[in-house]
């Protein structure tokens, strides 16, 4: 077989970038897809430590960094297809320089007809396959890093409050107070842009409106409100038209943040994604996996009491409390503790406030003797209650362990069925 004399060239608009473009999603894809389940991770590990206008900070970091992974992984993936689709149709018609042949198709003249009249060229097949893949590409690297500027904007804003509102004293809500400050600097941003538009070609360029509008235009395009700040869309807003645009920006934007949340909402409560309607569901039967240490997932079991196992046989049975922020931390500033007291008694009284917050029965019988320890998880290294009951005069047979536990402190953070106020654990002897 003869060697080809010369290669077929690319045609001549071809987007110079393709091969970075193939380059990035190639390398980045893999990182993409693996990055989503490490900030599930991330986030079942640092959520339980938090509480109030921090677990905000926390969720909402989760929501806009794992949207935006989403976002790069599809874009990747979706970019690597298309750039295929493109190189087959180059090499297709580097082998068929003729393209289709309608004559040799087994259809009617009137078909044929149909046909030849939607087909294009070759080349203008080639062409738009070469743009489709580089507008996916742009589009994705576009709402990735916006909602990557959001999340450090929004999220950043908020830790930063939050640390000026721990530092000062301050018992106020701090996501009331971002939302004033936000609200101050882009409101009138959106009224200068609003009256701009009805009333800018009829106002003399040397008023003081004209002035005045220009002005807060000025420090809105400062701001990040401008044009000239994401050339990307306002380059796909001017040449494929502004709504459309606008729509599949928005679009895309929503149904990652979507994906994100629903991916909270299934690591929280995972049994709600399925078919389980007929099953029997209540706190009062439930058996939670997540109760007993040598069952539980520490990086996406949610913090809640456990033992070592479904099964007792020593003893003592060993129970570990986590300490949970969101819970108990209301109900302990209210225990009196004397100010003046040396660290060691003071961490002793909290130490005994707490153990009446988590109050232990078992079979119903309260266990009025039952002294908790100061200690920790050691498998998530957060601070924990623990406890040794005696079992030894246990009989054979089903037991249950209730251990009381106080409601959330915010509002926001309650679930939508009611808080039995205990967590529920059963064992066999």
């Amino acid at each position: 077989m003869s060697e080809p004399e010369s290669n077929t060239p690319l045609p001549n608009r071809t987007t110079p970038t393709w091969e970075v473009e193939l380059l990035i999603s190639g390398v980045a894809v893999f990182a993409m897809l693996q990055l989503p389940g490490w900030l599930d991770g991330v986030l079942m590990a640092l959520e339980p430590r938090v509480n109030g206008d921090w677990r905000m900070v926390v969720v909402m970091s989760y929501v806009y960094a794992k949207s935006a992974a989403v976002v790069l992984a599809a874009t990747f993936v979706i970019h690597l297809m298309l750039r295929a689709m493109w190189i087959a149709l180059v090499g297709m018609q580097s082998v068929y320089p003729e393209g289709i042949r309608f004559d040799k198709l087994n259809m009617g003249p009137i078909q044929s007809e149909v046909e030849r009249e939607r087909a294009s060229t070759m080349e203008e097949t080639v062409e738009r396959a070469d743009n489709r893949a580089s507008v996916a590409f742009a589009v994705g690297v576009l709402i990735a890093s916006t909602l990557a500027v959001i999340c450090v904007v929004f999220c950043g804003g908020m830790a930063l409050l939050n640390l000026v509102a721990a530092g000062l004293g301050w018992r106020i809500n701090v996501m009331y107070l971002f939302a004033a400050i936000f609200a101050a600097l882009f409101l009138p941003v959106l009224a200068a842009m609003l009256l701009d538009r009805q009333f800018g070609a009829r106002l003399p360029a040397d008023g003081v409106a004209h002035r005045a509008i220009r002005a807060v235009l000025r420090i809105g395009s400062r701001l990040g409100m401008g044009v000239s700040k994401s050339p990307i869309l306002s380059i796909l807003s001017s040449n494929g038209g502004q709504r459309q645009a606008m729509l599949l920006f928005n679009g895309a934007v929503v149904l990652a943040m979507a994906t994100a949340t629903s991916s909270l909402v299934g690591l929280q409560r995972p049994e709600w994604i399925g078919n389980y309607g007929l099953f029997p569901s209540s706190d009062a039967l439930e058996v939670e996996t997540d109760a007993y240490d040598d069952q539980r997932d520490p990086l996406k079991a949610r913090a809640q009491p456990y033992i070592p196992g479904m099964v007792v046989r020593g003893p003592y049975l060993k129970l570990v409390v986590p300490y949970v922020p969101r819970r108990v931390e209301a109900p302990m500033r209210q225990c009196a503790v004397d100010s003046s007291a040396t660290d060691e008694a003071r961490a002793a009284a909290l130490l005994v406030c707490l153990g009446r917050l988590h109050a232990v029965s078992l079979d119903g019988r309260p266990l009025a003797d039952l002294r908790y320890e100061a200690s920790n998880d050691p498998r998530t290294d957060r601070p924990a209650l623990l406890a040794m009951i005696d079992v030894r005069e246990l009989a054979p047979g089903r037991h249950e362990l209730r251990i009381a536990r106080p409601p959330y402190s915010d509002r926001r953070a309650r679930k939508n069925r009611p808080d039995p106020g205990h967590d529920r654990i059963v064992f066999w002897r």
